[in-house]
């Protein structure tokens, strides 16, 4: 039995080299100072991770030869099963999360089966050979250990979903090498569905009829952005593998596709991200918005004030002519009494002892507002003072601050 998902290595393949091209990329750019972060954030993943590793270890109990034998007898024989030739320490941990799992800490990998699963399982003990082969599946495919150097690409749209997923669907074939019975198998997975006294009667030929359900739009939507296949076609594709034959899921829906696409990956389902996506760009309509509005107001602004330099250096020649202020507009060279830049909105007049006054729009309280140039007569000649009138400071030129 080949204990790998068809779409696993391609798909792991195509993570590891988009990740690749990313941390070089970033390392490069920042100068290697980026590999200090990540040793900061591993040193803060290491506290925190430390604090479930010491409550699992003064908590739960360690399965072993003399501590409930059978349970680990069923993890040696997996772990001879599937090739690893490391056995993992393992607990048994009270919890009402209805599941197992793996966990890595310091390069040394736990499994951790919790006691709801081994009650509920309890009339079919061999059941639980598919919990601890599925979590052997995640330590000997390295999944834990490459899970932080393919980080970039698997928030990617489809892409992450679809490793995560196609993991999940490989963990399972792990599983059913494990089991010694497909009505293991068939415990295993109702459980998870039904419940821990449900499963027994749950009618399975039913149960994988509902296969049929996932090509709808919202089904292929939410299972296209979540890290989980629908628990129907775990069921259906573990028991194809333990059959030895072939099983093809219905075609999920195409919008849902066009959908997903736009969607990454949060690790939660398709709902979910879609909120987050939604979220995030509200966040960054309600920080981008406010920043370009004030960007085109200082654009606007500063075309008001090359257009009133315009007419200062006019003012400028004329009084070193005509050694007095120009009354009009007209004096020096404009057919109108404003110079008007319809582009940016700007009217730019000029007033008493050569005032220029660049009209620019009219503030909440209905004052007018200008960009100002008044010059002032020293002993060297004429001076320029640019300043703003009922005008914000950050929206003013830098010469006019």
């Amino acid at each position: 039995m080949d204990l790998v998902y068809k779409n696993e290595k391609p798909l792991f393949i195509i993570a590891a080299v988009i990740s690749t091209i990313f941390w070089l990329v970033l390392t490069v750019a920042t100068i290697g100072v980026v590999l200090i972060y990540l040793l900061l954030g591993y040193l803060f993943f290491l506290f925190a991770h430390s604090a479930f590793i010491s409550y699992l270890k003064g908590t739960g109990v360690k399965i072993s030869d003399e501590q409930y034998p059978d349970l680990y007898e069923k993890l040696v024989r997996g772990c001879a099963t599937v090739g690893l030739k490391e056995v993992p320490e393992a607990y048994l941990l009270r919890t009402d999360f209805f599941n197992a799992i793996a966990t890595k800490f310091l390069g040394k990998h736990f499994v951790v089966l919790f006691t709801d699963v081994v009650d509920a399982l309890d009339s079919q003990p061999g059941a639980i050979d598919f919990y601890i082969g599925h979590e052997l599946g995640h330590i000997h495919r390295r999944h834990l250990s490459w899970s932080t150097f393919i980080w970039p690409a698997s928030v990617l749209p489809l892409l992450g979903a679809a490793l995560r997923r196609a993991e999940e669907y490989t963990c399972d074939r792990y599983g059913v090498a494990c089991c010694q019975s497909e009505d293991d198998i068939k415990a295993a997975i109702s459980a998870i569905a039904a419940g821990d006294t449900r499963w027994k009667s749950i009618n399975i030929n039913s149960y994988l009829k509902q296969v049929s359900y996932t090509r709808g739009f919202w089904m292929s939507f939410n299972e296209l952005t979540s890290d989980y296949p629908w628990l129907t076609k775990r069921m259906a594709t573990s028991l194809a593998v333990s059959r030895g034959e072939k099983i093809k899921c219905p075609r999920r829906n195409i919008f849902a596709w066009a959908l997903a696409c736009v969607i990454p990956r949060f690790g939660v389902n398709g709902a979910g991200s879609l909120l987050v996506v939604v979220a995030v760009i509200g966040i960054l309509a309600a920080v981008a918005l406010p920043a370009y509005q004030d960007y085109t107001e200082r654009a606007r602004i500063a075309g008001a004030y090359t257009s009133a330099k315009q007419v200062q250096a006019k003012v400028t020649q004329y009084v070193a002519n005509h050694e007095a202020w120009p009354q009009s507009m007209q004096v020096l060279g404009y057919n109108e009494d404003a110079l008007v830049d319809h582009a940016n909105n700007v009217s730019v007049s000029l007033y008493d002892e050569g005032m220029i006054g660049a009209l620019v729009g009219v503030d909440y309280a209905g004052d007018e507002q200008y960009l100002v140039l008044e010059p002032e007569v020293i002993d060297e000649g004429i001076v320029w003072h640019c300043y703003g009138e009922n005008l914000l400071a950050k929206s003013l030129p830098a010469a006019c601050r």
